[in-house]
């Protein structure tokens, strides 16, 4: 059998089976809010393609974009991405730089995207923004004005952000409020604190996914992620594809929710 040949039959065989899987995956009942750690750039430019780091990185934020209108296109309400952590500003200084240009990039072409508007998606960036170049606060101020209006479904980029911060951040502003007067201290419950953390307003994650194999949260929607399923898959994220997202959907749908009852 021909190489040309035994690719096409391949491609039938995984355009069928992504189609039954996405009909499965549409009967049943839909997470609201899907987050995402995107790991494995790095490691996919080396080791999948022989290619420096930077194309990795590159190729990633493609398949945010890819990813995005699939979640749309599945009526995903809310997507959060995990897209520079407080941990890589670490990074050399070249990658630091390339990564804030790439985010730039996304932040404009999402918030002038016709998908975007068609579903009324707001654009959202969470985490300590004071640290980010003027260019990228200057992206995620368009990306907010062009897409105020929408409520019905949000994209949430987390960008210098960590998990420990958002918590430190809500305790530290519902402490002033407190000194303030405007709250009791008797009053300060977990729905407080929700109301002060960096996605308020939205609902917690009902399923949190991981690329590149590796099996911890990093920081992550710590507070946010109290209740979600956790889905780790060993593809990076690059390769992230279709079928992919529609096997994690699909294994949230079959676990069974109890939230401790």
């Amino acid at each position: 059998m021909s190489m040309d040949l035994k690719g096409i039959l391949t491609d039938r065989a995984y355009a069928t089976y992504d189609a039954q899987l996405e009909k499965e995956v549409r009967a049943g009942e839909m997470p609201q809010h899907i987050a995402i750690i995107m790991d494995g750039n790095r490691r996919y430019a080396e080791e999948v393609l022989g290619s420096p780091p930077l194309e990795g990185h590159r190729l990633g934020r493609k398949k945010l974009e890819e990813v995005l209108h699939w979640c749309m296109d599945l009526d995903i309400k809310v997507l959060t991405v995990y897209a520079f952590s407080m941990e890589n500003f670490k990074r050399d200084s070249d990658e630091v730089e390339y990564l804030m240009d790439l985010l730039e990039q996304s932040l404009y072409e999402f918030a002038d995207d016709e998908d975007v508007h068609a579903n009324m998606v707001g654009i959202r960036v969470i985490g300590q923004t004071d640290l980010l170049p003027e260019k990228v606060r200057k992206a995620m101020d368009y990306a907010y004005e062009r897409t105020s209006g929408y409520n019905e479904r949000f994209l949430n980029m987390a960008i210098a952000y960590g998990g420990r911060q958002d918590i430190a951040n809500a305790v530290r502003a519902i402490a002033q409020d407190a000194v303030d007067g405007k709250i009791s201290v008797d009053e300060i419950d977990e729905d407080t604190v929700s109301g002060y953390i960096s996605t308020t307003g939205m609902p917690d994650p009902d399923l949190v996914l991981r690329t590149s194999g590796e099996v911890r949260v990093s920081n992550f929607l710590l507070w946010q992620l109290a209740y979600s399923e956790l889905y780790f898959t060993d593809v990076y994220w690059p390769g992230f594809r279709h079928i992919d997202l529609l096997r994690a959907i699909r294994t949230y749908q079959q676990r069974v929710r109890r939230f401790g009852r």
